[in-house]
C-alpha cells in the first residue's frame, strides 16, 4: 500500500546525499491553492528538520494567498537561518508560489520552469479577476473625464465602478508589493543587497506581463534581478528531482497536495 510513498522518499534520501541539503516537498494539484490548512503540513515537515541546516524546498503550485504564502517561507526561515535556503522549480511556481521564491536565497530553474506575475486577483462579479484591471478601469476613465467633462461614456463607464471595490483593489495591489519587497529584503537580497522595490514593481507591472499565467521563465527571471541557478536539462541532478516531481504529481492528481519529505508524507485533498 505504501510502496509508492517509500519509492518517492528513497529518491528524496538519494538527492539528499547528493546535494548536501535536506530536501522538502510541496507540491499540489491543478485544483488546490495555497491557503491556511498548509500551515499544519508545514509545521510536520519542519518539526524533525535540525535548526540551521541548509535546505531545499521542491515547490510546484498555481499561487493561492500571498498572506499565507509570505507566512509559510517565514515559518522555514525561523528554522533554517543562518543556513542557506533554495526553492527548486520542477515545472511552475505562479503568483503567490513566485512570492514564496522571493523569500530563498536562490531559485533553482531548468528550462520547463516557470514563475509568474504576482498581481493579485479577487472575485469580482463572481469570477476571479485582476485587481489591476479594476484600477487601470478607474484611472482610464477618470483621466478622460478631466480632459472633456462632457465625455458621456467615461461618465458611464465610471459611474459602473464601486469606489469600495476600488480601495479593496487598491490595498490587494499595496498587499501585493509589500510582502513581495519584504520577502526579498529577507530573503534573496539579505547578504548582498538589491533593489527589491524595483523588482516587487516588475512583478506587478500588467503591461509587461499581459497575462496572470504568462511565463517568466528563467532568463526572464535573471532579467528581473533574482537569484537563479540554472540546471542542465540533461544533468544527472536535474533529472533527479524532475523523476520525483513526476511520481508526486501523479500521486496528487488535481485534487490533492503533498507534503513529502525523507520522514514525513501527508497527502491530503478530495478525489472528487
Amino acid at each position: 500500500m505504501n510502496a509508492d510513498r517509500y519509492q518517492r522518499q528513497e529518491m528524496i534520501k538519494q538527492i539528499q546525499q547528493d546535494t548536501g541539503r535536506r530536501l522538502l516537498c510541496y507540491v499540489s494539484g491543478q485544483k488546490c491553492v495555497i491557503d491556511h490548512d498548509d500551515t499544519i503540513p508545514f509545521v510536520d515537515l519542519l518539526h524533525e528538520l535540525p535548526p540551521h541546516e541548509e535546505l531545499e524546498l521542491l515547490l510546484h503550485t498555481g499561487g493561492g494567498s500571498i498572506d499565507v504564502a509570505e507566512k509559510l517561507i517565514r515559518m522555514v526561515r525561523a528554522k533554517v537561518d543562518p543556513a542557506g535556503f533554495h526553492i527548486v522549480v520542477p515545472q511552475f511556481a505562479k503568483s503567490a508560489g513566485t512570492v514564496m521564491v522571493l523569500g530563498s536565497d536562490s531559485v533553482l530553474m531548468s528550462d520547463v520552469s516557470e514563475l509568474g506575475p504576482i498581481d493579485p486577483h479577487t472575485v469580482l462579479f463572481d469570477k476571479w479577476q485582476s485587481v489591476q484591471n479594476y484600477i487601470d478601469a478607474y484611472e482610464t476613465h477618470t483621466k478622460a473625464l478631466e480632459k472633456e467633462p462632457s465625455d458621456v461614456a467615461a461618465q458611464i463607464m465610471l459611474g459602473k465602478l464601486d469606489p469600495a471595490t476600488l480601495k479593496l483593489c487598491q490595498a490587494a495591489k499595496k498587499r501585493a508589493s509589500q510582502s513581495a519587497e519584504y520577502l526579498l529584503r529577507n530573503g534573496m537580497f539579505r547578504r548582498n543587497g538589491g533593489n527589491w522595490t524595483k523588482i516587487a514593481s516588475d512583478l506587478l507591472d500588467t503591461t509587461r506581463w499581459l497575462s496572470h499565467s504568462q511565463m517568466i521563465s528563467w532568463e526572464d527571471a535573471l532579467d528581473l534581478g533574482l537569484t537563479v541557478e540554472h540546471l542542465n536539462p540533461e544533468s544527472k541532478r536535474w533529472i533527479n528531482y524532475w523523476r520525483l516531481y513526476c511520481l508526486q504529481r501523479l500521486a496528487v492528481g488535481d485534487r490533492k497536495k503533498l507534503y513529502e519529505s525523507d520522514y514525513v508524507s501527508l497527502l491530503i485533498g478530495t478525489e472528487g
